[in-house]
């Protein structure tokens, strides 16, 4: 089956996808309002929002919410990103209109009790706290901040404890207002669906949002700075980042062919290298991140404190030998890891219901998935090179650490080796 998109007057966009076969469903309403969509006097509010979608509506008690969905072996769930929000259930086939009406409810109609607010405030808060008591998940915020200073895009997800402290409901009920309007969501729905009676209810639930144009965002601006904090633990964590491709550029998947032959896997350069040949870490990898009009390969690693300089400097001369030592043989092995793991994810409804929701986000359609291997196949091994030198010759990277991190060189240090 294929991937059909349907319009309603207002803006909404429904996509489904049937998978023959499956006795399940995934449903969901994809926001395109996430971190990056905040004021600064907002931010955390998009990931606060997403919490009190759940405390209640004017039909349903919070305790109705999980109720209804679990009386028939359901779950419902959501996130926040960095420019989406999604709220999604996953059913049996013969429940997808329930599941609806229930996502439809608790994104249209929260009701913001006083109370509820306090209880998910203090939720928030020791969210917040227990990511700043685990190092390897609060440097990437900060690795986010050092390479997008003073901007939205490189402000923390859950926001600052001071900012979550002082929202309120009229904070809560403005971002619906600036953000929540019909052209900014996307319905998706995958697995055992009819996707008629999909955009049947779809229609039912949102038909009526009266139309209005979403605010501008400020654009994403890679500026590598570092943030650097001494820490008494027993690891010193090392979180690089240079700047990628967005998600529409045509190096874009050459960039995660790239991260993967780097970092990905245990067959990678940096864990072969740092890890199984020097063992100075436990943990190494890259990834490649893309977004509207930005991207990020970010590299980490964690080790000990007298080890920390020796593995930071390791880590640029490979990214340096990248630039002319990949070999065809780690190209395949990247290519078939992007692809086999597409191609698994795709196995689920929810992942699938996601990939719709995104490729119509970014594309206004749904690429094939023919469409995409074909681009991840169109990446030879002159353009993986080409992509590795650009990274180590021509960009500045971004820098945190955190931990017994004195022994560790700067950025400009690591800049000048990388360029040298």
């Amino acid at each position: 089956m294929t991937a059909a998109i349907h319009r309603l007057s207002n803006g909404l966009r429904v996509v489904t996808e049937p998978m023959p076969g499956l006795h399940s469903a995934a449903v969901g309403i994809w926001v395109t309002a996430g971190g990056r969509h905040e004021r600064v006097e907002q931010n955390g509010i998009a990931h606060f929002l997403e919490h009190m979608a759940f405390k209640g509506t004017p039909t349903r008690t919070a305790l109705r919410i999980a109720e209804e969905i679990e009386d028939v072996g359901g779950y419902i769930n959501a996130y926040t990103g960095k420019e989406m929000t999604a709220y999604y259930a996953r059913v049996l086939k013969d429940d997808v209109d329930l599941a609806m009406n229930l996502l439809g409810d608790i994104v249209l109609n929260p009701i913001f009790d006083s109370g509820d607010i306090e209880v998910e405030r203090n939720v928030i808060l020791q969210e917040i706290g227990q990511a700043l008591d685990t190092p390897d998940d609060i440097i990437f915020d900060w690795l986010h901040e050092a390479a997008f200073p003073n901007q939205p895009f490189g402000r923390t997800i859950l926001g600052p404890s001071e900012r979550v402290s002082a929202f309120g409901r009229s904070d809560l009920s403005g971002f619906i207002r600036e953000h929540y309007g019909p052209s900014q969501m996307i319905v998706s729905a995958a697995g055992g669906i009819d996707p008629d009676a999909v955009v049947r209810a779809a229609e039912r639930l949102f038909g009526d949002l009266p139309a209005r144009p979403g605010l501008a965002v400020m654009p994403a601006r890679f500026r590598g700075t570092e943030y650097r904090e001494e820490r008494d633990l027993e690891q010193a964590h090392v979180a690089l980042a240079f700047e990628g491709p967005n998600v529409r550029a045509s190096n874009a998947y050459a960039a995660q062919l790239y991260a993967s032959a780097l970092g990905g896997g245990m067959s990678s350069r940096l864990f072969q290298e740092i890890r199984e040949r020097r063992g100075l870490c436990y943990t190494i990898f890259a990834q490649a991140g893309a977004y509207d009009d930005t991207g990020m390969i970010t590299l980490y690693a964690g080790t000990g404190g007298e080890q920390v300089g020796n593995l930071s400097l390791l880590i640029v001369d490979e990214l340096r030998r990248a630039a002319d030592g990949f070999s065809a043989a780690e190209l395949e092995r990247a290519r078939a890891q992007m692809k086999a793991g597409l191609l698994m994810g795709l196995e689920s409804p929810t992942a699938r219901a996601e990939r719709l929701a995104r490729m119509v986000g970014i594309w206004d359609r749904v690429p094939s998935l023919g469409e995409t291997i074909a681009r991840i196949d169109a990446v030879d091994l002159a353009g993986l090179r080409g992509f590795a030198e650009r990274v180590a010759q021509h960009s500045e990277p971004a820098l945190a650490l955190l931990g017994p991190v004195s022994r560790a060189p700067d950025r400009a240090e690591l800049a000048r080796r990388l360029a040298a």
